[in-house]
């Protein structure tokens, strides 16, 4: 949204000046405009290739080791905070804009629930809803609650190192780019919960920017609920044999928008930037056990 690195400078500024008045036609307008717009879009280029048919209900609860479910709270939150800011930015106060960010936030996830419940292929899945209204909660929650963002929910992504012959299968899966691969491919994702420890222990001493981190990932996955798929030409491909794994991690991060800076340049790219985990030292744990790492995301 135009507005967001404008609202990033001052959201909780504490700013008493009154903004002109057009800012809430163009943050309205600015609004409507990419709902509209993510609407005709993605109902030309992605959904007018598959059949429609009635509303319905999909269940997909179980499928990518809830990793789908995760970054659909992701999505959520970081558009409820960017919106909310630019909410902020065109003169609401800090409830209303948290109000106005979060809702923001739902309707503009909706948007492909609600195609997806008209298509033969998939359906309306309550389950991605149920995550996007977590992901949106967990941004109202702290604004109505400690008007800061103690708890935040970042994404990092690593590429995963697929074997040769499994690079056409994550290509089908996932898309043949990079930029296409970094939003889709949950083998190379990691969604992390980041606590800014000075907002919980004031009087600590504890620099303003440091996080602890709470992450999730997991890997080897090559289908929705199993590693096994029919190819476009019916023959059936069969490697249950490479396990799915789940992984969880315990890492340190950096809240950007906690570094004091005068550049207004500068608090926009760190509010912007924060919605990705700073690579850091990290310990892993799962099922084959306990491994650390210099540089995980």
């Amino acid at each position: 949204m135009i507005a967001v690195s404008c609202a990033a400078q001052d959201i909780h500024s504490g700013d008493t000046l009154t903004p002109p008045a057009y800012r809430k036609w163009v943050v309205a307008g600015g609004h409507a405009a990419v709902w509209t717009g993510t609407f005709i879009a993605l109902n030309k280029a992605w959904y007018a290739d598959y059949s429609r048919s009635n509303f319905h209900l999909f269940n997909d609860g179980s499928e990518w080791l809830q990793m789908d479910k995760a970054g659909h709270v992701w999505t959520a939150y970081q558009l409820g905070r960017a919106s909310a800011a630019t909410w902020k930015w065109a003169g609401f106060s800090d409830r209303k804009a948290a109000w106005f960010g979060a809702g923001s936030a739902l309707a503009f996830q909706s948007i492909i629930e609600i195609q997806d419940g008209f298509s033969d292929k998939w359906g309306f899945s309550v389950w991605d809803m149920v995550a996007n209204v977590s992901g949106a909660g967990i941004f109202l929650a702290q604004e109505l609650g400690w008007k800061e963002q103690r708890l935040q929910v970042k994404m990092g992504y690593w590429p995963y190192d697929y074997p040769s012959d499994l690079v056409a299968r994550r290509d089908e899966l996932f898309g043949e780019g990079g930029s296409e691969r970094v939003l889709k491919d949950y083998n190379s994702q990691t969604y992390w919960l980041s606590a800014n420890l000075r907002s919980f222990f004031p009087d600590s001493g504890i620099p303003r920017w440091l996080n602890v981190s709470l992450g999730y990932s997991a890997d080897l996955m090559l289908g929705g609920e199993e590693n096994k798929w029919t190819t476009d030409d019916g023959v059936v491909v069969d490697r249950t044999d490479i396990p799915r794994v789940r992984r969880f991690y315990l890492s340190v991060d950096a809240d950007l928008t906690k570094i004091r800076t005068r550049s207004k340049f500068l608090k926009s790219v760190f509010f912007l930037v924060n919605a990705v985990k700073v690579p850091a030292p990290s310990v892993q744990f799962s099922k084959d056990g306990i491994r650390g790492y210099w540089i995980h995301q």
